[in-house]
């Protein structure tokens, strides 16, 4: 039997992973298989930089398919009028959407001795728990259930009978610790969670990035820096300036009224010093086009990765909706929040967990 499998679906879950690799005595280090779903993130040449490393036995592509393309499925979609009529279309939705990812999954699951699925909600996680195969799930984002408890929001009303169909029953499919075959659920801080589940297990991302060597920190550079001289050329070049603010773009609302966002936060900061700005890897909005007057750096390259440059430091750093404590480059972090993303759209939109009763925590 194989090693270990991760599924990994953003350059994020792909980094959490390597965290974990190297945890790992060197003699266990080269066994496991890494597969990048291309169904909501475009990796373009990471599976080449991870395969330079060696830290991965085998690393795949793998062709996920989003429901929107199986048509047929839109009728499992369509409201019946009654919660019976509903839930009954959800099982059939369940079972046939497994099916359909079949053709498309790139290797015999079966054969893996521990499975990690990031984001199970994805199609990925409808697969294993329908064919029966146990997993390990780990939270989409850095105390993601935390700020969106997509678990809960997804399933409000009945969420406790849907729950049971799906932990108990496998009748249909509930995320995030709830599925039947999900063995536990890793989770960076629990005591962030205001309602954890039973499955969840506790994993301190920062413990794991404590225990980097700088032998391993240049592994994680080499497989996520596609251009380290020109990176450590912006770095050099920012050391002259004194008030740095870093701006951290969100894939927030329609591309136009982003745009109108990240207009209006340089404004704000922009008095108090020199803008630049990190893209998020999977914002469409083409800010070298649009804020071409900014520093920028490469959207694919994770934040996390900026603590690894000693010589990089700024006065602030200021996001969005990013969960942003995990950074340590900045004299001063700010999460704009919900408060400042109602003036933008509708609350119902990004307020999701006070949707389903749960306190805002800061």
């Amino acid at each position: 039997m194989k090693a270990r499998i991760y599924v990994c679906h953003t350059y994020y879950h792909v980094y959490v992973t390597f965290l974990k690799e190297l945890k790992l005595p060197k003699e266990m280090r080269g066994q496991a298989t890494l597969v990048l779903s291309k169904m909501s993130c475009n990796f373009e040449k990471l599976k080449e930089r991870v395969e330079s490393t060696g830290l991965f036995e085998q690393v795949l592509e793998f062709d996920e398919q989003n429901e929107k393309n199986f048509p047929e499925l839109a009728k499992y979609r369509q409201g019946s009028g009654n919660f019976v009529g509903n839930l009954i279309k959800r099982i059939q939705f369940t079972k046939r959407y497994a099916k359909l990812q079949e053709p498309y999954i790139p290797v015999n699951f079966k054969e893996y001795k521990d499975i990690y699925v990031y984001c199970d909600s994805d199609p990925i996680g409808y697969y294993l728990n329908q064919n029966r195969i146990c997993y390990h799930a780990l939270e989409d984002g850095l105390n993601c259930l935390k700020n969106f408890d997509a678990a809960r929001y997804d399933n409000r009303g009945h969420f406790g009978l849907k729950v049971f169909l799906s932990r108990k029953m496998n009748l249909i499919f509930v995320q995030n610790g709830y599925g039947k075959y999900c063995l536990d659920m890793e989770v960076n801080d629990i005591s962030a969670i205001q309602y954890p589940c039973p499955q969840y297990v506790e994993e301190p991302r920062q413990a794991l990035v404590d225990r980097l060597t700088e032998e391993d920190k240049q592994i994680i550079l080499k497989a996520f820096i596609r251009d380290k001289e020109t990176l450590e050329h912006q770095i050099a070049e920012s050391s002259g300036v004194e008030d740095k603010i870093l701006i951290l773009t969100d894939p927030l609302c329609t591309l136009d009224v982003r745009e109108r966002i990240f207009r209006d936060i340089i404004r704000q900061f922009e008095p108090e010093g020199q803008i630049f700005i990190k893209p998020h890897p999977r914002d469409e909005l083409n800010y070298r086009k649009l804020f071409g007057e900014y520093p920028q750096f490469d959207a694919t390259v994770p934040m996390e990765l900026l603590n690894f440059f000693p010589g990089l430091r700024f006065k602030k750093v200021v996001a969005v909706l990013t969960e942003i404590k995990a950074i340590q480059f900045a004299d001063e972090v700010v999460r704009l929040g919900e408060d400042f993303m109602d003036k933008y759209e509708d609350p119902l939109i990004h307020r999701q967990n006070e949707q389903v009763g749960i306190e805002r925590k800061q």
